[in-house]
């Protein structure tokens, strides 16, 4: 005789539990595929540091 019998609700609380960490594991997997595409896709990134650039201004004639 086991000495803790598993109850049907167990059983269906696993089922349960490992279809929302799948569906979470594959929502991360998602947001780390598009920030990598994303990373890769885009060109040299400028940031805002408070200073005129000139490649940004219109060039006055």
């Amino acid at each position: 005789m086991a000495l803790k019998a598993e109850h049907e609700i167990h059983k269906r609380r696993f089922s349960r539990n490992l279809g929302v960490g799948l569906v979470l594991a594959g929502f991360v997997a998602l947001v780390f595929g598009l920030s990598v595409v994303k990373i890769t896709n885009i060109g040299p990134i400028q940031g805002f540091d408070h200073v005129v650039r000139p490649e940004l201004t219109e060039p006055a004639e």
